[in-house]
């Protein structure tokens, strides 16, 4: 009876190693591919995530927005905290793959890391106020936005000050995709595309300051021409 006991719980042991080592730690997360891979962005929106990980987010906070993101439809990773120098960090992080459209995922190019919460805001804004504005405005959805990454360590350009790219709480935001395969760039079309889509880049702007803490777009200043930078959350700073 020992040695029976012995074998039932090695095997068990053994069935729960294998597990563990399969897929993602969230619901809708990758299982096996590259973060942000084709494979992936073609798969369906997650369901709804109920918690969180304690090996990735052992602060409320994190738990909590973690399980509001998959809840909204987004696909996601959650990743490790890591410090990399002075003011820089990744703390509280996921790897987006996916956005929620009303009728169909948006994939997002160059995406790295982002903090949850600027995450969560940015999945919103991509569904309520961009795809739902393209489909207004422009005869069709949005399948892809392209930006020009999140994460990096760096200073706010002529400053000494970090900027929030550094703790990955920023998202620059250069382009969209339609599903009928036209291409909206910022640094073309704001003042040059025709007046559709002048109106949808403006509107898409406007949506922008309504969810995150600070948004600056081509009229702010020449840095700024190709993208909105989209920052933090809570409304506080637009142009």
């Amino acid at each position: 009876m020992m040695a029976k006991a012995t074998l039932r719980g090695l095997t068990l042991l053994a069935v729960g190693m294998a597990l563990a080592g399969c897929g993602s730690l969230v619901p809708g997360g990758s299982s096996g591919a590259a973060p942000g891979s084709a494979s992936q962005s073609a798969r369906a929106p997650a369901t709804r995530v109920t918690s969180a990980p304690q090996s990735y987010a052992t602060r409320p906070e994190d738990a909590s927005c973690l399980a509001d993101l998959g809840g909204s439809g987004a696909r996601f990773d959650p990743l490790p905290d890591t410090y990399a120098a002075p003011g820089c960090n990744k703390l509280g992080t996921v790897q987006l793959m996916a956005l929620a459209g009303d009728r169909s995922p948006l994939t997002i190019s160059n995406l790295g890391p982002v903090r949850c919460s600027v995450a969560k805001s940015f999945n919103d804004w991509a569904r309520f106020g961009v795809d739902r504005a393209a489909r207004q405005i422009l005869g069709s959805p949005v399948a892809r936005i392209e930006t020009m990454g999140s994460y990096a360590c760096r200073n706010v350009a002529g400053t000494e000050r970090r900027s929030a790219h550094s703790r990955a709480e920023a998202i620059d935001v250069s382009g969209f995709v339609l599903a009928d395969g036209r291409r909206i760039v910022l640094t073309r079309d704001w003042d040059g595309g025709n007046a559709a889509t002048r109106e949808f880049l403006r509107v898409v702007h406007t949506s922008a300051c309504k969810r995150f803490g600070t948004v600056l777009g081509p009229e702010y200043n020449a840095a700024h021409k190709d993208h909105f930078h989209l920052e933090g959350s809570g409304a506080t700073f637009c142009r």
